[in-house]
């Protein structure tokens, strides 16, 4: 079982603590720590400093303060490994921690994405938990946080990793599960365990959470309104925030109009409110002085920002798609994708477009994507054809379809240990590198399973298009597409057109 560890970080203290931690713990070490160094700049400020059994094998990559989606899509994208594990700067995994990963991961059937771990939060012993104690305690149940989350590196790769567009910690991670299960793949929960101490925070920092609602107005965009449901989340207060924000609005109209008695009972309205909020977080807190005062403020201030902050997202999120987009590129396969599969064809006369072909190019072509073609040409190397003839297919190819932007040949045989021939992921790379954009900007279209993993080991996503030649078990877990239209259909983002796992 081989796994690496991604942890975006801000370079706070804590991620000492989460560094030594993982140093220590017994079991399966990781074959690679990537720490993405997410603070604002060029370099992202100071050092990070890797405890010396970590150091050989952790990498060290800035972000410059793109957020915490963002940083962990750079993170797992520099790994190879089957599996990633991400963990989160403020958490100590236990000392048996590689063990039970390496058991929660074991034998999974191929249909599970991500395997989730459990997360304890200690709480102070001899009082009441704060508010934001309490918030903090709440992530022990929630479903698939990052703060340490196994996920397998295809399910990645195919559904684009996480939303960039959540620059919070902060429902990405739910988002990805749920655009995985739409997908056809599973969720499942480990046996390892992991420490989330609560961290300090300002006696404001609830209010400063609010903006975390109009993270919830994308997922609803995104997602849909039972959102909440699938995921284990509920809207929490937000209509009686509205309510007391209305009535807040209305009183200060009102008392502007010169209606002071209806001002009053408007204003008495929002003031209810407002108390009724506050006591029900007062009442199983501490009640110390300081905590009490900080739950009046608060709980004055927060249903304005809520309110204000969900206001903004649904007009930031209208007409929002699911992660990750339209490709900037697609790669084609060239035999039994775009032509008819003549076995070591050196003759142009033989060449014979494939059902949809020139309408998939064209469509491909006029929603500004670009376009090139990825092909296996081994009977170069047993001598059945010359190079010379490839290349008189290929411009036929082209006459027929018109000019693509790249073409990548492999000359190679199976036995010659190239990393070029598919499923090797060399011309997937150079295919994205002269056009000009990365490998996870492609969608790479063919018919075998071969296209499939090249396309998934260059961190591409893939489609399927099966023939005739197709095996049956090289349909298991690829994304397939009926032709190739509904294939570039969903490497343009028109529809799902294809389906993972159907």
């Amino acid at each position: 079982m081989s796994y690496s560890v991604v942890i975006p970080t801000l370079g706070r203290p804590c991620l000492a603590a989460c560094l030594d931690a993982l140093a220590g713990a017994r079991g399966p070490r990781p074959e690679r720590v990537v720490l993405v160094d997410d603070r604002p700049g060029p370099r992202g400020g100071t050092r990070l400093e890797v405890p010396d059994g970590l150091v050989k094998i952790t990498e060290v990559v800035t972000s410059g303060g793109v957020g915490p989606a963002a940083a962990r899509n750079l993170g797992w994208r520099c790994t190879a490994t089957p599996w990633v594990a991400f963990l989160d700067d403020d958490v100590r995994v236990t000392a048996d921690w590689p063990e039970r990963l390496a058991a929660d991961l074991a034998d999974r059937p191929p249909q599970v994405a991500g395997v989730q771990g459990r997360i304890e939060v200690p709480l102070p012993q001899g009082r009441r938990p704060t508010d934001w104690e309490r918030g903090t305690a709440g992530l022990a149940g929630a479903l698939w946080i990052t703060a340490d989350m196994a996920y397998r590196r295809t399910a990645l790769v195919e559904s684009g990793g996480f939303d960039e567009r959540f620059p919070r910690a902060f429902r990405e991670d739910a988002d990805l599960a749920l655009r995985l299960e739409d997908d056809g793949w599973t969720l499942a929960r480990g046996t390892r365990r992991t420490v989330h101490p609560v961290r300090p925070a300002p006696w404001w920092i609830s209010v400063r959470q609010q903006a975390g609602n109009a993270d919830d107005a994308l997922m609803r965009a995104v997602h849909g309104p039972g959102w909440y449901e699938r995921a284990g989340e509920t809207p929490g207060r937000r209509g009686g925030h509205l309510a007391v924000t209305a009535a807040g609005l209305a009183a200060a109209g009102l008392a502007a109009a010169g209606r002071r008695r209806a001002a009053a009972l408007a204003a008495a309205g929002a003031l209810t409110g407002v108390g009724e909020f506050a006591a029900a977080r007062i009442a199983p807190g501490p009640r110390t002085a300081r905590e009490i005062a900080a739950m009046a403020a608060t709980s004055a201030a927060i249903p304005p920002a809520a309110v204000w902050h969900w206001l903004r997202g649904v007009v930031r999120a209208r007409g929002a798609r699911p992660w990750p987009g339209p490709a900037k590129a697609v790669l084609f396969d060239r035999d039994g994708t775009l032509v008819r599969d003549v076995p070591y064809n050196g003759d142009p006369e033989k060449v014979e477009l494939m059902p949809g072909a020139r309408q998939a190019v064209e469509l491909a072509r006029r929603r500004g994507l670009a376009v090139g073609v990825v092909s296996n040409q081994s009977g170069i190397a047993r001598g059945l054809l010359t190079r010379e003839q490839v290349d008189a297919v290929n411009r036929r190819v082209a006459e027929l379809l018109g000019p693509f932007g790249t073409w990548q040949i492999c000359p190679h045989g199976d036995g010659d240990g190239c990393g070029c021939r598919k499923p090797a992921p060399g011309m997937v790379e150079r295919a994205a590198a002269e056009l000009r954009v990365r490998p996870h900007e492609c969608v790479m279209i063919g018919d075998i399973g071969a296209d499939v993993a090249a396309a998934r080991a260059a961190g591409a996503r893939s489609v399927l298009v099966p023939t005739p030649q197709t095996r049956p078990e090289e349909l298991t877990g690829a994304r397939v597409a009926d032709g190739l239209m509904d294939a570039v259909r969903f490497a343009v983002g028109d529809t799902p057109g294809a389906s993972l796992w159907a």
